[in-house]
């Protein structure tokens, strides 16, 4: 199992921070560290404002070694998709193929109005996610010399061929918790589907693999992931007063995971594999808080390959 450090530097912290977690994330021995694409807290002031999710990846593409990096996930309505392949074609050259890209349709409407961003109607969100796809995928996957056009009701390229093109290509991860679109939109284009919060799982990911079945797609190719929101200590008490102090936001939150020790969490994970989960993306909400990231990397990381 995978085991991943995600965290939501909106809700308040400084790229310092965030260089920070991800090494200890990194020197802890997690396969991964990512970060959410939003531009306003949610439920926080959000002090000392947000941070651009492909700005912060770029920088710890080279201030990190071996660590993955990537966005769960990045908005399709934040970016063009021929910018956004070149961006993220030029952070996994800098990071040497480390670099995943996570994008879903955009669901928060008050950070798109903050910033003066379009936001569309719902039904439009996903065609633009799926044109965006295809033409990203697209782009990365035109061989040198030839060219890629794409013509369709939102985007359309004409005879581009100025993109990099990884050696490998980039997984792409495309989540959510919707029956349809969502998980047929993955089984035509991702690595790995995120089904979100650990509620319902096991009917989620056994959907997304009908779906793939009936696309002609064989859904052992593609990894199956979720979110758990993890709040751990030594003993369970020491794990509710680290929970205590990230105030209602944080409560909010761990209501839909688990608080507890080593053991709890190895609970929750053997439940998670037992549903399907070959990733799980353990939220973390304090970056600030190293010791949480090197406990999990100690009393936990060691004991997954048992699960």
């Amino acid at each position: 199992m995978r085991l991943v450090i995600f965290t939501e530097p909106q809700q308040g912290a400084t790229h310092a921070d965030l260089v920070k977690v991800a090494q200890t994330a990194e020197a802890s021995g997690f396969d991964g560290f990512f970060r959410s694409d939003h531009y306003v807290a949610m439920g926080v002031p959000g002090e000392p404002g947000p941070t651009d999710a492909w700005v912060t990846l770029g920088a710890l593409a080279v201030q990190t070694s071996r660590i993955r990096l990537g966005t769960l996930v990045t908005s399709a309505t934040f970016r063009l998709p021929g910018p956004l392949a070149i961006a993220v074609a030029q952070v996994d050259e800098m990071s040497g193929g480390r670099v995943e890209l996570g994008l879903g349709g955009g669901w928060f409407e008050r950070e798109h109005t903050a910033y003066g961003i379009p936001f569309p109607p719902l039904g439009e969100r996903f065609d633009r996610l799926a044109e965006q796809l295809e033409i990203i995928t697209g782009l990365w996957a035109t061989p040198p010399g030839e060219r890629f056009s794409f013509h369709g009701k939102h985007y359309r390229l004409e005879e581009c061929a100025s993109v990099p093109r990884p050696a490998r290509r980039p997984p792409v991860i495309i989540g959510g918790a919707g029956p349809r679109r969502t998980p047929a939109l993955a089984a035509r284009f991702a690595d790995e589907f995120n089904s979100g919060m650990p509620d319902g799982l096991a009917a989620r990911f056994a959907n997304f693999r009908r779906i793939c079945e009936q696309s002609g797609r064989d859904p052992a190719g593609v990894r199956l992931s979720t979110t758990l929101p993890v709040c751990c200590g030594p003993a369970r008490g020491e794990a509710a007063r680290r929970a205590a102090a990230l105030g209602e936001a944080g409560a909010r939150m761990l209501a839909l995971g688990v608080t507890g020790a080593p053991g709890d969490i190895l609970g929750r994970l053997a439940e998670l594999h037992a549903a399907g989960a070959d990733t799980v993306y353990f939220h973390l909400y304090d970056v600030t808080d190293l010791d949480h990231v090197r406990l999990l990397g100690r009393e936990v990381l060691p004991q997954v390959t048992d699960i």
